[in-house]
């Protein structure tokens, strides 16, 4: 529901912190409820689809209200697992058989990433009907 949709006196009452989501991060989050498991989209390509915003964007929405979505399958470009998640999404990935790269000995906390070559997902069907 949008603010604009509550009559005004309901409007008025509302304290700023209300459950209705601002109407971009309904369209983030419904983008990153259409990947299909052990694929992802990168930040970049969820604004890219939407046609408005950027990584940035994307990744705020992400940040502020992805826990009710698989936010495991909206990733930075270079497959780096979300920081301060990392064993959760990894957990997320090997349930679902997302492709991932091991890490070399040398990487940072040896965590592997994810293999964007085979895991990333353009839309498929869901990109045709969205256009």
């Amino acid at each position: 529901m949008s603010e604009e949709s509550l009559p005004p006196d309901a409007q008025d009452a509302r304290p700023e912190y209300a459950d209705a989501l601002p109407e971009y991060a309904e369209r983030v989050l419904e983008v990153a409820e259409l990947i299909p498991p052990g694929r992802v989209m990168t930040y970049g390509d969820v604004a890219e689809w939407l046609q408005e915003g950027g990584p940035r964007q994307v990744g705020r929405v992400m940040a502020l209200y992805g826990g009710a979505v698989p936010w495991w399958r909206v990733i930075r470009a270079d497959g780096v697992l979300l920081p301060g998640h990392e064993l959760r999404a990894l957990d997320h990935y090997r349930a679902e058989g997302t492709p991932l790269k091991e890490a070399s000995r040398a990487a940072e906390g040896h965590l592997p990433r994810v293999d964007m070559k085979r895991a990333r997902w353009d839309g498929g069907e869901h990109a045709k009907a969205h256009t």
